[in-house]
C-alpha cells in the first residue's frame, strides 16, 4: 500500500461528506493528522454511541449537520468550503435498513449523489471528486469469479440497487460536466469493512464484542456468507491514495474495486472464529436465515486495476484486521479512550505498511 503523503494533504481544503459515519469519523480523524483543512458535511450520529463523538473528531474541522437530500444547502456549504478535492461518503449504508426505508435509501444514495456532485458545477478550483460507493454494486450472480470495474451493475435490494445508480449519476457527471471543467471524478468500490468505532445495527465484529464482553451469546444467521473483509484503515488509504493520484494524473479517472485478493476472501463464520481468539469462551448460535430479507451470499472483487495503476494493496491480512478490531473493542469496554485507540491503529497501519514499501523495494 501506497501511504498518504503528508506533503501532498497538508493544508488541502478538503470537503468529506459522511464524517459523523464510521468510515468517515476514521477518515476526518486521518486527514487531520495529515494536515488538511477539512470541512465535513453530514447528518448528526443516527447511533448511540458514536465513534465521531467519543473520539472528539469534530473538534479539529469544520464540521456542518446538513442532510445531502437538500440541495440547496449542500451547494451552499461546498461552495463556501472552495474544496480542492471533495470525499463523499455520505450514504444510508445499510443493506436491511434499506428494505424498511427504501425511498430515503434512494434519495440519499442517488440523488444526494446528485446533489453533491451538482454543487461542483462551475466552481472554481477543485481538481478531485471521488465518490464512495461499495463492492455491492454488481449485478451478483452469485459466480465463484471475482468482479471487475466493467462488469454489470445491479442490485436485488434497494441498497446495492441505490448505490449502482449513483455509480451511473457519478459517470454522467463526470463525462457531461466535470470533465470538461477539469475535476477528475472517480468512484471507489470497496468490500466489507471491520475495525473499532462501528455500533451500526447487525455488524458483525461489533455485535460480538459487545455480546462477549456481556458475557452473552453472539446470534448468527448467516455463516456461509462470503465477503472481501478488510480493516477500515485499508479502503481510507486507498481512497486517499486515489485521490492524490487524480491529482497528479487526472486521466486515471474511472471506477476502482478495493479490497483483499480474491482468495482471501472468508466466510462470516470464519471471521467469527478469529474473533473468538480474543474471548476464548465466547459463544456462538447460529440461527436459520430464512425469515430475513435476501443477501448476497458469495461476493468477491477484482482489485488488480488498483494495484496495476495505483500501487495498491493491502498491509493487513484478515487474522491481523479482526484482532486489531476486536482488541479496539476490548480496550474501549475496558475503559480506554476512543481517540486515542484510533490513533494508535494509525500508528501501528502507517509502519505497517512502511515496513512493506521498504520490503517491496
Amino acid at each position: 500500500m501506497a501511504l498518504p503523503d503528508p506533503h501532498f494533504w497538508r493544508g488541502k481544503r478538503v470537503v468529506l461528506t459522511g464524517h459523523t459515519g464510521f468510515k468517515g469519523s476514521w477518515l476526518a480523524l486521518w486527514l487531520q493528522r495529515l494536515g488538511a483543512q477539512v470541512t465535513g458535511i453530514a447528518l448528526p450520529p443516527a447511533i448511540e454511541p458514536s465513534l465521531f463523538a467519543l473520539a472528539g473528531v469534530a473538534s479539529g474541522m469544520d464540521s456542518h449537520a446538513c442532510d445531502v437530500r437538500d440541495a440547496g444547502a449542500t451547494a451552499a456549504l461546498i461552495q463556501a468550503a472552495r474544496p480542492d478535492i471533495l470525499l463523499h461518503l455520505a450514504a444510508q449504508a445499510l443493506v436491511r435498513a434499506s428494505y424498511a426505508a427504501p425511498l430515503e435509501t434512494y434519495a440519499t444514495n442517488v440523488m444526494g449523489t446528485a446533489h453533491v456532485l451538482d454543487a461542483l458545477r462551475g466552481l472554481p478550483g477543485v481538481r478531485v471528486a471521488l465518490v464512495v460507493t461499495t463492492d455491492k454494486v454488481y449485478r451478483n450472480l452469485e459466480w465463484v469469479y471475482p468482479y471487475r470495474e466493467d462488469d454489470a451493475l445491479g442490485g436485488h435490494d434497494p441498497y446495492s440497487a441505490s448505490k449502482a445508480a449513483a455509480e451511473i449519476v457519478t459517470a454522467s457527471y463526470r463525462d457531461a460536466f466535470l470533465s470538461a471543467q477539469g475535476v477528475a471524478v472517480a468512484t471507489a468500490r470497496a468490500g466489507n469493512v471491520i475495525g473499532g468505532g462501528d455500533w451500526a445495527p447487525e455488524r458483525l465484529l461489533p455485535d460480538a464484542a459487545a455480546a462477549w464482553s456481556a458475557g452473552q451469546t453472539l446470534v448468527l444467521r448467516n455463516p456461509h456468507a462470503t465477503r472481501p473483509w478488510q480493516h477500515v484503515l485499508e479502503p481510507l488509504a486507498a481512497y486517499l491514495r486515489l485521490a492524490q493520484v487524480l491529482w497528479e494524473r487526472p486521466g486515471s479517472a474511472g471506477a476502482y474495486n478495493f479490497g483483499p485478493a480474491p482468495q482471501e476472501a472468508a466466510t462470516v463464520g470464519c471471521v467469527v472464529e478469529m474473533a473468538r481468539s480474543a474471548y476464548p469462551t465466547a459463544p456462538v448460535r447460529y440461527e436459520s436465515d430464512a425469515k430475513h430479507p435476501h443477501e448476497a451470499g458469495l461476493l468477491a472483487l477484482d482489485t488488480a486495476r488498483a494495484r496495476s495503476l495505483l500501487g495498491i494493496t493491502p498491509c493487513w491480512a484478515l487474522p491481523e484486521a479482526v484482532g486489531r478490531t476486536m482488541a479496539w473493542y476490548r480496550g474501549y469496554h475496558a475503559g480506554a479512550d476512543a481517540r486515542a485507540l484510533c490513533l494508535a491503529d494509525l500508528d501501528a497501519y502507517e509502519q505497517a505498511c512502511g515496513t512493506v514499501q521498504e520490503t517491496a523495494l
